[in-house]
């Protein structure tokens, strides 16, 4: 396990502070006037150091909002991802000049779905109304349905919904599909909010830009990523940044959310962009995560189709998720332990060009299949509707939390997966970037003075490092767990699950449903800035439900007459080739290899 249960009490031992003090403010003015009568009733002339101290005092500005005088705050923004376009929005409401800086030459729409949990969906109603209701229009809910884990082995293939038998250990009749389920709506109205779900990522970043779009119709540059920055002497004077075709942008912030091999990060932190060990366990000071992943799509209406959101089915030293992504489409990922650079499928990852498949002539769909020999038919089912051509791969990358070098340098902050990348189990990733981008927000819109945006950047990491590396952490722990101490649970009335793990596994299972499960999930929905919602989360899922029917079935009858096929050109993440011609957001729930 990556993260030691130490490394978690390291993370409250940090210290965070509630709010700075701002430092007072000076005019040139002021400062002038007041020079002059020190020096004309003194006759005390200034020496170097104290001019110096003048003149930065007086080149900084006074920053304006709507409400106060002064120029607005002027950011540059490296990518336009999840991350990238949702900062540029809120910071765009809140009057500042804002640019964008995406290494993609357009916006094309392809790419699969991207998972927003209470929390995120709080964000944005915290952000935007209108951007709220825009999303909850495109959106799929699978928090509102039976979400958990099953039985990898013992499922007995028909989809069938299942509750826990008190005479499990004597009635051999007794099902034993379902392992435990998780507390996704009960969490969810704990805190009045919207329930987790799902939207396309072509989707969610044609409401973005349309919405940055109506604030700053120039507000992203396409194909001119930035490469790196220079910040300039003296507190509050800004940051030069460097872009890939040999201009500079002046600014007074850099917001680094360009993705997990980031250009920002590799500035601050010194690193070579993408750069692998020989064993490849290290990348870019990521940590290969011991996991690789397949991934695919189809459309099939299983027996449970309408009443499961996404499962989890566990089995000896792998995983297979399953989930509903609106439509008539189940989206699936097979998780195994094997060594980085194990690559049999092409990664299409980042809407870059598919590499070539190891072996051309290999059935894909055969190869995810032959690694769960002995598996659940519901396993089996699934695999078998998907064209074996959509099917992709990618090793997993995660970091460490950021507790010694931080995420800041003077005028330059990272956010998002350029700075936490974290393992897809909980579908966080790209939750914990809208939260950067709305924290990060709030810090720099208290700001009244270039001189204070060093306390401002470094306040937004107080106030994010402590919750970020819990979801960190748990996010890891997710997968260590599942591959290292989870086995197919002991039962008395077969010989499938035998090992200490399966024990343990059994035992774990009343701690799992009744205590972890649902401390887990209240902590990741207890960030919700929008307040309650009351009763409009019920409303807009009923809305959803008698819509979702009607999409999914004319789906289900159109594949009946016409046959399957492949899925978009990539399920996964942004671009990382600057020759690439589109782009789709960046899927921070699950970092990208990009290889």
């Amino acid at each position: 396990m990556k993260f030691s249960i130490i490394a978690l009490g390291v993370v409250f031992l940090i210290s965070k502070n509630d709010a700075f003090t701002t430092k007072p403010i000076f005019s040139s003015s002021s400062v002038v006037k007041s020079i002059n009568n020190n020096n004309s009733n003194n006759r005390v002339g200034l020496n170097a150091a104290s001019i110096d101290e003048v003149e930065e005092i007086v080149n900084n500005e006074l920053l304006g909002r709507p409400a106060r005088p002064g120029r607005p705050l002027r950011i540059a923004i490296a990518g336009g991802g999840v991350g990238g376009l949702t900062a540029a929005l809120c910071m765009l409401k809140k009057g500042f000049d804002v640019q964008v800086f995406e290494k993609t030459e357009e916006f094309a729409r392809f790419g699969g779905p991207i998972q927003f949990a209470s929390n995120a969906l709080s964000v944005l109603k915290e952000i935007d109304e209108n951007l709220f209701d825009r999303v909850l229009d495109k959106f799929t809910f699978t928090g509102t349905r039976a979400c958990g884990i099953k039985d990898g082995l013992r499922s007995d293939g028909s989809f069938r919904m299942t509750n826990d038998r008190l005479d499990y250990l004597w009635n051999e009749d007794a099902p034993a599909d379902w392992f435990v389920k998780f507390p996704l709506k009960q969490c969810a109205d704990l805190f009045g909010l919207p329930y987790t779900g799902v939207i396309d990522r072509p989707d969610l970043q044609a409401i973005l830009i349309d919405e940055c779009k109506k604030l700053n119709p120039d507000f992203i540059q396409n194909g001119n990523p930035v490469v790196s920055y220079v910040n300039k002497e003296g507190k509050g004077n800004g940051v030069t940044v460097e872009l890939a075709d040999g201009s500079e942008y002046e600014a007074d912030v850099l917001v680094g959310c360009d993705g997990i091999w980031s250009a920002v990060r590799a500035t601050m932190y010194n690193e070579e962009i993408k750069e692998t060990s020989k064993d490849r366990m290290k990348r870019q000071g990521c940590t290969y995560s011991g996991y690789t992943v397949f991934a695919g799509e189809t459309i099939i209406k299983t027996p449970d189709y309408y009443e499961t959101g996404y499962k989890v089915y566990i089995g000896p030293q792998r995983y297979f998720v399953t989930s509903d992504v609106g439509d008539g489409r189940i989206q699936w990922y097979a998780f195994f332990a094997l060594p980085p650079g194990s690559k049999k499928a092409p990664s299409g990852w980042g809407g870059s060009v598919r590499t070539e498949q190891s072996d051309p002539g290999e059935n894909l769909v055969d190869y995810v299949k032959s690694l769960h020999e002995g598996w659940s038919e519901e396993v089996m089912t699934i695999l078998d509707s998907t064209p074996p051509e959509s099917v992709e791969q990618r090793d997993l990358y995660d970091r460490f939390p950021e507790f010694i070098r931080g995420w800041t340098d003077k005028n330059v902050c990272l956010m998002g997966d350029a700075v936490h990348a974290m393992m897809p189990n909980l579908g966080q990733g790209g939750c914990q970037a809208l939260e950067d981008a709305y924290v990060l927000t709030e810090c720099l819109e208290a700001t009244k003075s270039t001189e204070n945006i060093e306390e401002a950047l470094q306040e937004y990491y107080n106030k994010r490092i402590v919750r970020v590396s819990i979801v960190q952490f748990l996010s890891r722990l997710a997968s260590d767990l599942i591959i290292n101490a989870f086995d197919t649970p002991w039962s008395p009335h077969d010989d499938l699950g035998k090992s200490w793990k399966s024990y343990l596994t059994f035992f774990w299972k009343p701690l799992l449903q009744y205590v972890i499960f649902p401390f887990q999930f209240a902590y990741l929905y207890s960030y919700y800035p929008s307040g309650s919602m009351g009763e409009l989360p019920a409303k807009l899922e009923e809305k959803w439900r008698k819509e979702h029917k009607v999409s999914a079935e004319k789906q289900f009858e159109r594949v009946a007459k016409e046959g399957q096929g492949p899925a978009g050109p990539s399920f996964f993440a942004t671009a990382e080739t600057p020759t690439a011609t589109s782009t789709v957001l960046q899927a921070t729930a699950t970092p990208d290899d990009n290889e």
